[in-house]
This record gives C-alpha cells, sequence and structure tokens, in this order.
C-alpha cells in the first residue's frame, strides 16, 4: 500500500510511492492535492506513471492501446458509411465497394501485423527516444511547441514515404516480394491503410518513428504526448487517404497542397503515381502525379507553352 510524496524539479512534477494507495485512482487523488497547478490530463498523466513505477512498460501500454483504439476507431466510421447508398455519390470508384468478408480478412490481417510487426517497435520506442532526451514529466509542452514539431514530422515522413514508396513500384524486386500485398485493393478503404507485409510496415514505418528520434537526438527536445498525437494525426491521415470518398469538405479543397483520399484512390486505381503520404508537392515536383486533375494540370501547362512559344514567334 501506497500513499504520494510529490516534489517539483524545474516545472516538472514527480511523485513517488510511499505507503497508503494502491490503485490508480487512489494515486490519482493524492496528486490531485499536492499538484493544484496542474490540469486535469497532467494529473491522470502523471498518477499513470506513478502507478505504473516503469516508465518503458506504462509507455509501451499506453502507445498500443492508444495505436488500436485510434485506428479501428477511425476505420469504423468509413465501414459503416460503405454499407449506406446514401454516400455513394461521394465514392471515387463507385461500383467498387468492400464486402463484408473482405473487410473482415483485411482486420484479421492488420491485427496480426500489429502484435507480430507494430507492438516490438513501439515497445522499443520508449528505450530508444529516452536515450536521447526523451521526456514524459508534467506539465505538458506548450500547443505552439507540440504543432510546430509535428509539421516537421509531417514533411520529413511525406518525403520519406514519397521515396520509399516510389522505390517499391519503380523496381520490381521491391514491389513483387514487397509492396504488392498493399495493392490487392485497388479501392481502397479505410481499414486498408496497414494492409501490408511486415517488411513495407517496418520500412514505411520508419518515416513515422525516425523523425521524432532524430528531432530528439539533436534538439533534446521532445515530450511524449507531442509524438502520441503525431501518431494520431498521422493514422488519421492514412486511414482517410484510403477511405475512398472525396467530400466537398475534404481538407484538400481548403489546403490544394494536401494529398487526401482523391490523390491516393488514383495511385491504387492505376497502380502508379501519386506516391507521397500527406502533400502533394513531391509529386508535382518529381512529375509523377496520376488522374484526371494531373492530366489537366499537365494540358494546361502544355498549352501555356505553346502559347508563349507562338509569342515568342510573333516578336521575331
Amino acid at each position: 500500500m501506497y500513499t504520494i510524496q510529490v516534489v517539483g524539479v524545474r516545472n516538472t512534477t514527480t511523485a513517488f510511492p510511499i505507503h497508503g494507495t494502491d490503485t490508480y485512482w487512489a494515486q490519482f487523488d493524492e496528486i490531485s492535492k499536492y499538484n493544484v497547478s496542474l490540469n486535469y490530463f497532467e494529473k491522470l498523466w502523471l498518477a499513470w506513471y506513478t502507478y505504473m513505477q516503469n516508465d518503458v512498460l506504462a509507455t509501451g501500454i499506453m502507445s498500443f492501446v492508444m495505436h488500436e483504439a485510434v485506428y479501428f476507431g477511425r476505420s469504423l466510421p468509413w465501414i459503416i458509411i460503405d454499407f449506406i447508398p446514401y454516400f455513394r455519390k461521394w465514392k471515387i470508384q463507385e461500383h467498387k465497394l468492400p464486402t463484408a468478408k473482405e473487410q473482415w480478412q483485411c482486420a484479421s490481417l492488420v491485427l496480426l501485423s500489429h502484435f507480430t510487426v507494430e507492438l516490438p517497435q513501439i515497445w522499443l520506442f520508449h528505450p530508444a527516444a529516452q536515450f536521447f532526451g526523451l521526456s514524459t514529466s508534467v506539465p505538458f509542452p506548450p500547443a505552439w511547441k507540440i504543432l510546430l514539431q509535428i509539421a516537421i514530422f509531417f514533411v520529413a515522413e511525406d518525403a520519406w514515404h514519397y521515396w520509399s514508396h516510389r522505390a517499391m513500384h519503380e523496381y520490381k524486386f521491391l514491389y513483387k516480394n514487397i509492396h504488392k500485398i498493399h495493392h490487392q485493393y485497388s479501392a481502397p478503404f479505410g481499414l486498408a491503410a496497414e494492409y501490408a507485409s511486415p517488411i513495407e510496415v517496418m520500412m514505411l514505418g520508419l518515416g513515422t518513428v525516425a523523425p521524432p528520434i532524430v528531432w530528439c537526438a539533436i534538439t533534446g527536445d521532445l515530450h511524449i504526448l507531442t509524438m502520441y498525437l503525431w501518431i494520431v494525426f498521422r493514422l488519421f491521415q492514412a486511414i482517410d487517404a484510403h477511405s475512398g470518398y472525396e467530400f466537398p469538405w475534404s481538407l484538400h479543397h481548403f489546403l490544394p497542397f494536401w494529398a487526401g483520399a482523391e490523390h491516393h484512390d488514383v495511385h491504387h486505381e492505376k497502380f502508379v503515381g501519386n506516391y507521397a503520404s500527406s502533400f502533394r508537392w513531391w509529386d508535382y515536383w518529381c512529375e509523377t502525379e496520376s488522374g484526371t486533375e494531373a492530366f489537366k494540370n499537365k494540358r494546361r501547362q502544355k498549352v501555356q507553352q505553346q502559347l508563349s512559344g507562338n509569342a515568342s514567334k510573333k516578336e521575331l
């Protein structure tokens, strides 16, 4: 049985168990008494790490549970939408709907991959990042810092994803032996975001995990909460990109450089081009855009070049 003795060090709060409390909520109550400056979520956070008394175990359990809850929780609305005829008008490939059997088979393989491939990576992340100065303390970092770091991670992951994904298409050996399984569904759906071979899961997953670790190694400034929020945003992006639906309120209508479902759905349909994950700039710069909009843009550029050429001839 333990109670909590709380000590503040450099704007962080540390809890040491002593006699009197042996449940999570008892820890929370004691922490709340001595840490009135912390907000409710910071108290929940500190109580969890205090209760577990093992940072690696506490982070590992929380990370994996969060990953599964977000992945399947975000996929669920798309599963429901696939069975509602009203939404067909926004389905990009409207005549290709996943069956219940396909959804189940996909979920089974993804779940197996999560336990056998992603769980070890999640478990090893904490000691690897902590070696470079990862913080798990409270209070949490300011919102501006969290958002800035997540933006940097998005840009870095997108670059990694573009070039590694493109390589898996341009080199037949990589496509046949690694990437082909992900293209089993020519009309993707939300659950299929992480439907891939173990090697691909590790390869593309490196683009998600490595930038925060490198950032932490260089700056020594990274909180595990930032990592959690980054993973949540990245999962939302990947699942939505595989949803197969293009709505008038889809993000890329407001942020033209955002990729989204329209961008990635064409990749699955055509098996070529549109290799980036979050943004459109790499495909634009490297001329690997695919689909109707890309064709229109290329045609528009060609017409403009012809007009410029004709104008130059007239001047001569």
